[in-house]
């Protein structure tokens, strides 16, 4: 697994925060930008009986979103986000410039709204940035996601300490940067447009949460 504190259990930041950014849950951040009110970032507990729990689980990082008066705009974001060293990624023994080969991502999710989220695997190397777009399924009862995600000629990562790429869960986005794009496959960088068009519906729904944990990459 070379995902750091997937399972939620160190929040060295403190246990609840507002922040842009690093505020909780260490290794993970909530980002925002153009909300009326800022979501909340929260290291919770996992509840017991649940199959998160049950599989040794027992905290996460529960999202609140705030109160969007005004809708859902156009420039409007909410995301999860979880940066990887390029190191980690060359030194894991996957060969991801084969189709052949390949990396699992998986992680535990759950939605006070049932929605389709989107999740972005970007791999950032010298000359390139290549991007794997899925859709993620979320409903009100935890449940496990898992992507299956190939290598391809032209993916790249640098092999240093700096960033070889992110894993980030799309919350919502507005218009600005949606559009239509394929997804379970690997993308070329764009950036007017990174994913599918957004249901608004979480994102409008004041004090909608979400909550994820076992986050691995192997």
């Amino acid at each position: 697994n070379l995902i750091i504190n997937g399972a939620m259990q160190v929040a060295q930041r403190g246990t609840s925060s507002t922040t842009s950014g690093y505020g909780s849950v260490d290794r993970f951040f909530n980002e925002y930008s153009g909300t009326d009110e800022a979501s909340t970032q929260a290291q919770v507990d996992v509840a017991s009986g649940t199959t998160p729990y049950t599989k040794g689980f027992r905290k996460a990082l529960k999202i609140t979103n705030g109160n969007q008066t005004s809708g859902a705009g156009a420039t409007d974001a909410v995301a999860l986000q979880y940066i990887f060293e390029g190191q980690d990624i060359n030194g894991s023994g996957w060969d991801y410039t084969s189709a052949s080969s390949f990396v699992t991502l998986s992680f535990w999710i759950k939605s006070s709204v049932a929605q389709t989220f989107y999740l972005r695997f970007r791999m950032s190397g010298s000359s390139v940035t290549k991007e794997f777009i899925s859709a993620v399924n979320a409903t009100t009862s935890w449940q496990k996601i898992t992507k299956t995600i190939p290598g391809a000629t032209g993916v790249d990562s640098v092999n240093t300490n700096a960033t070889g790429g992110f894993i980030l869960l799309s919350l919502f986005r507005g218009t600005d940067n949606t559009g239509s794009i394929n997804l379970d496959q690997w993308n070329t960088f764009n950036q007017s447009i990174i994913f599918p068009d957004h249901a608004s519906t979480w994102y409008t729904t004041n004090d909608a949460t979400l909550e994820i944990t076992g986050v691995q990459l192997e």
